[in-house]
């Protein structure tokens, strides 16, 4: 029961305090749960790779996961409620008195100082996850070495795109995408 609480607690503040949907997340997901010490960071690489791929948004997969991962179905259960409630709250207060919001100048500005900061985050996450996947290092002392797996299915996959945008004229469809990255990895991991 005590997980449960602090797994709602911990995804309520990270629903609340978070803008620009569940990348922006990703980096308050990682903070706390690592520092608890509920995943590893390895572990959490691979959670985030498992939420991209199922279906859903990615926070409430996450949030769902790591749960399930700490206390089972119950904590699931809260961790995903945690994550969603403040946003429902908001989205409800925020519905509940529209016009004046919308047409607030103070609101406005603060919105469109926030909107830089959520780029900035999404790809601040891009940029580790793509780090975290090229890169390999089996300790903090060693040298930088790539993971030419990981190098060879992100080239093969932009080629890929690049191709089928250039030569069809129209736009590579992510389900499509998410199903070759899985078929080349089993091919490049299974070796």
């Amino acid at each position: 029961m005590k997980a449960c609480i602090e797994l709602l607690l911990v995804f309520a503040r990270i629903g609340l305090f978070t803008f620009g949907g569940g990348y922006g997340m990703i980096p308050l997901i990682q903070q706390e749960v690592t520092s608890r010490g509920w995943l590893d960071a390895e572990t959490l690489l691979q959670y985030i790779g498992i939420c991209e791929s199922t279906p859903g948004p990615i926070a409430v997969n996450m949030a769902t996961f790591i749960g399930s991962s700490r206390a089972g179905l119950a904590g699931s259960a809260c961790a995903t409620l945690g994550v969603v409630l403040p946003s429902f709250v908001i989205i409800l207060l925020i519905a509940a008195v529209l016009k004046q919001f919308r047409q607030n100048r103070y609101v406005a500005a603060a919105l469109g100082g926030i909107k830089p900061v959520v780029a900035g985050m999404i790809a601040s996450t891009g940029l580790c996850l793509a780090l975290k996947c090229l890169v390999v290092r089996t300790s903090p002392l060693d040298a930088l070495a790539l993971d030419y797996r990981q190098l060879a299915i992100a080239a093969m996959l932009g080629v890929g795109c690049f191709v089928w945008i250039r030569g069809l004229k129209r736009r590579f469809s992510p389900i499509a995408l998410i199903a070759a990255s899985a078929l080349l990895g089993v091919l490049f991991y299974s070796a």
